[in-house]
């Protein structure tokens, strides 16, 4: 059922009609809507708002009249009247491949093999319960000298693709656009990665509320994903345990905090008050690095002639103090923290601090979609 996915890859790099890009997940909903300045955009809505806890479990989605109350409530409070939006679904619950087909085939045959061959081979679950769309990427010649074509094939289960629609035709909106999150992601920073050549990666981090996305890109295009299950939650509860607070779902007092880059656990030795607090976080970020070390060397080995030269931070955990500094160092691989306002050079009516910019990379790429 491909027209269910409503476009999920094409326009991975291009824009669409009018309406708000909208991000939901277990911990926030976020909503975009910009406008286009000659060669320029403006933000000319951003809104945002907290998704209480029994919403979703384990990333999904088990109340959806909860879930489509708060987005009228949100579309109601800051009066916006359109009811198109652009919107995705978590990377952790998609299957994202880059395969080669013959370069011979038309568009029917390829249509047909990718759908009804090739998926076949890269699903772990029944064809019939999947919605699946894939966009023809470039050629290239194979070792024995037969062109192939690249085809990006994506792929989600239908019971989730189900519930995030069901959610949102229960709060009046229709839906343009449905796509996998990293894929907005990467069209706000496309202009940062064309600066890459096509044997250099770049892992593009997204630290969620409750796991890390990794997708390692090439050519603007995600070769391989993961997910971990560490994010600002685990942080934040780490660091409330150590210091007798009450857990906490909200990100505020890690975005306060600044990483240490030096070798943390060393300081004591050296005379320096611990914080028990941030011990336990430098903990929980020490998993994290060892789980992003494993990522890039599984993929490097799978690879031949590909070089990773850049991390990329995004995500409400992507904007911490200090935390490039902090990869850069533990990994020895140059480390930035995205900053989607400069990239996409918005007009803004109200300054954004620095530290939540990086957890705006989504929707913003939602929003282009829209503009």
């Amino acid at each position: 059922m491909l027209s269910r996915l409503q476009n999920l890859v094409n326009g991975l790099l291009v824009g669409g009609s009018q309406g708000v890009g909208l991000e939901v997940t277990p911990e926030r909903i976020n909503l975009a809507q910009l406008t286009k300045k000659g060669q320029n955009y403006k933000l000319s809505k951003f809104c945002t708002a907290e998704v209480p806890e029994g919403i979703f479990v384990e990333g999904k989605i088990v109340d959806s009249p909860g879930l489509a109350e708060l987005i009228q409530e949100i579309f109601t409070d800051h009066k916006i009247k359109t009811k198109r939006i652009a919107t995705a679904v978590p990377m952790r619950e998609a299957i994202i491949r880059v395969i080669p087909i013959p370069a011979e085939l038309d568009d029917q045959e390829l249509r047909e093999m990718v759908l009804n061959h090739e998926a076949a081979l890269y699903l772990p679950y029944p064809r019939e319960e999947v919605d699946l769309d894939y966009q023809k990427l470039g050629t290239f010649e194979d070792d024995d000298g037969i062109e192939k074509v690249q085809v990006l094939l994506v792929a989600t289960r239908r019971e989730v693709t189900d519930s995030y629609m069901d959610a949102f035709g229960q709060a009046g909106l229709q839906v343009d656009v449905l796509e996998i999150n990293s894929f907005a992601l990467i069209r706000t920073i496309r202009e940062q990665l064309r600066q890459f050549g096509s044997k250099e990666a770049a892992v593009l981090v997204d630290i969620e509320f409750d796991n890390t996305e990794i997708a390692i890109v090439v050519d603007g295009v995600p070769q391989f994903s993961r997910t971990v299950p560490i994010g600002t939650y685990q942080m934040q509860n780490a660091l409330s345990r150590a210091m007798n607070l009450p857990p906490s779902r909200n990100p505020e007092i890690l975005q306060g905090m600044t990483i240490p880059v030096t070798q943390y656990d060393s300081l004591s030795t050296k005379g320096t008050a611990v914080n028990p607090g941030m011990t336990a976080l430098m903990r929980v970020l020490g998993e994290l690095t060892d789980e992003l070390r494993r990522s890039i060397n599984f993929y490097l080995n799978q690879s031949e002639d590909l070089e990773v030269v850049q991390l990329l931070l995004a995500g409400p955990g992507g904007g911490l103090v200090q935390l490039d500094e902090y990869f850069t160092n533990r990994l020895s691989l140059p480390t930035m923290q995205v900053d989607p306002v400069a990239s996409l050079s918005l007009e803004l009516d109200k300054e954004i601090p620095a530290v939540q910019r990086p957890a705006m990379g989504t929707v913003l790429g939602l929003g282009l979609r829209e503009v």
